[in-house]
């Protein structure tokens, strides 16, 4: 078998119409389905905001919607939650980019299950957006950004609604601002390169005590599979993306670093093969999680008076990332005025990640060995504001580290890219107030291995090989509550058989699960563990470690 001529099946099977029919979210369904937990809410009685509803996406054109406080409930709220329900008719479609904004504030940022020629997938998510609150507090104009070629090839057609659930009674401390980084629809913008940076020119408050940059860094075009690719010297050698494994998402002020928001490796409904999302899908591949970089050492800077830039990039972008970016500001009610300095920041530009190929050439051209990628840094940006209640220190220390690495064998048989991925941070922030410091921590694991395997059969027909395992843990504490713990893994396996023509004919071995579990101090405890296989869901458990109390 020639690599070359093999290589395209990697991405050949992105609409495949294979599935059993059946559309409820129930064990022997194939509709789309996840272990997700909902958004938790208070005991109060909500408004319901329709945004909008009965929206179809058929062409690559925003659809506008207006938002209207709710004059029943005019709050403050003690939870806000966005509901948005999606959908897409039977046939074939892509995996679309979906994104809700208000105010041109992104609120919702995700992906779409695919369809297939018997099922169409419907499925539902939740986002608290109670730290938004003050976004929704006068009318605004907002619009769903979700664009689809629909013609005689790509038939599917999404749809989809979407409202706010505010619910009245005591409401937490929530950022006083909320301000988009980029107008375009959605709230999103398109960063081609390293030196694409998204970088609009502010007019702040003046009374600033606090200040954080919500961040969905989403890899698309040649960088969706940003996590596959290896150095430039060897990526047609290894018939693999150029660029390197390593992106990270860069926050400046005014051009100097302020933060780093890694990027998570985000696998969507068409990624190598869709089969092996039906009906469960990669995490948060339907719902995004944005990235929170705390900006509260520059709170005295940003109150100056002055115009500030407050920039994304994305170390290493490879055409290209699509990023959306919030700032929420938290004011001192008791002053116009603040000051102060920041005192220390030893955040510096990234430097290039350490590379490592252990590759051998056969003289028949086989390939085999490995390609590692690694970086790793740590820092403290150090910062102080005077209030009207006194002065407020503020310390954000942060160590990184992320690793990548591949193993191959390439032959004229064969083609083998073993993947194993992870990045970790360690974040901290020290707050002083009044004598007193708080201290709060929050641990972050993201591991992620990817295994391909294409075997080319004496009678020329193919065998291609998925194995997955996901995942997203994060513990943090000292915070309100002052600990919790997040873990949401996802496993998927599959294989799918090729004629010697290239022709799909079936597939083998497709099962996968996916286990999330979370619970915090206050008493919250959620478990549910689902798995799948062939397409079909096969159970549901629900409870396990909660003690009854889920």
């Amino acid at each position: 078998m020639s690599r070359v001529s093999r290589l395209p099946l990697l991405t050949l099977v992105l609409c495949l119409g294979l599935a059993a029919p059946g559309s409820a979210q129930t064990v022997g369904s194939p509709n789309v389905v996840t272990a997700d937990p909902p958004v938790p809410r208070p005991a109060t009685t909500p408004c319901a905001v329709q945004l909008y509803s009965g929206f179809t996406f058929a062409d690559f054109s925003p659809k506008p919607f207006t938002y209207t406080p709710p004059a029943a409930c005019p709050g403050p709220w003690a939870k806000v939650v966005l509901e948005a329900d999606f959908a897409v008719t039977t046939g074939r479609q892509f995996d679309r980019t979906a994104q809700i904004a208000v105010g041109h504030v992104n609120i919702y940022y995700g992906t779409t299950q695919e369809p297939s020629a018997t099922v169409s997938p419907s499925w539902h998510v939740e986002r608290d957006l109670t730290d938004y609150s003050a976004l929704f507090r006068t009318p605004q104009s907002g619009e769903v950004n979700l664009g689809n070629l629909v013609n005689s090839t790509f038939t599917g057609i999404l749809s989809g609604s979407a409202r706010l659930l505010l619910y009245p009674g005591p409401a937490p401390r929530t950022a006083d601002v909320v301000l988009p980084l980029s107008s375009a629809p959605g709230g999103a913008a398109l960063l081609a390169n390293s030196s694409s940076v998204l970088a609009p020119s502010l007019s702040l408050p003046t009374n600033i005590e606090a200040a954080y940059l919500d961040v969905v860094s989403q890899s698309q075009s040649s960088d969706e599979f940003w996590f596959t690719c290896v150095p430039d010297d060897v990526s047609d050698l290894l018939f693999s993306c150029p660029g390197t494994s390593f992106r990270e998402t860069q926050v400046t002020i005014d051009g100097q670093p302020a933060g780093v928001a890694p990027v998570y490796p985000w696998l969507f409904t068409g990624a190598v093969d869709p089969l092996a999302w039906r009906p469960i899908v990669g995490v948060q591949t339907l719902n995004f999680v944005p990235y929170r970089v705390d900006l509260t050492p520059f709170a005295a800077l940003l109150s100056d008076g002055q115009p500030h830039q407050v920039g994304v990039s994305v170390y290493n972008a490879n055409n290209y990332f699509l990023v959306a970016a919030s700032l929420l500001l938290h004011l001192d009610a008791g002053s116009t005025q603040v000051t102060g300095a920041v005192t220390r920041n030893t955040l510096a530009a990234v430097q290039p990640a350490v590379i490592r190929e252990d590759l051998a050439v056969a003289a028949d051209g086989s390939v085999t060995g490995t390609v590692s990628t690694q970086s790793e840094r740590q820092f403290i940006v150090s910062g102080y504001v005077d209030t009207s209640h006194g002065r407020v220190e503020t310390t954000v220390q942060q160590k990184l580290r992320f690793s990548n690495e591949q193993e191959f064998v390439i032959t004229e048989t064969q083609y083998t890219q073993n993947i194993a991925q992870d990045t970790r941070i360690t974040s901290g922030t020290k707050t002083k107030r009044h004598g007193a410091v708080e201290h709060v921590e929050s641990h972050a694991s993201w591991p992620l291995d990817l295994d391909i395997h294409l075997v080319a059969n004496p009678d020329g027909s193919i065998d291609q090989t998925l194995t997955v395992d996901q995942s997203y843990d994060v513990h943090e504490a000292g915070g309100d509550p002052s600990n919790r713990q997040v873990s949401n893994n996802m496993k998927t396996t599959d294989t799918l058989l090729f004629a010697p023509s290239g022709a799909l004919t079936g597939f083998r071995d497709r099962r996968s699960s996916q286990t999330y579990a979370a619970r915090d101090t206050d008493g919250y405890c959620y478990h549910r563990e689902i798995t799948a296989a062939d397409g079909l869901l096969t159970s549901v458990e629900d409870g396990q470690g909660c003690g009854g109390q889920q």
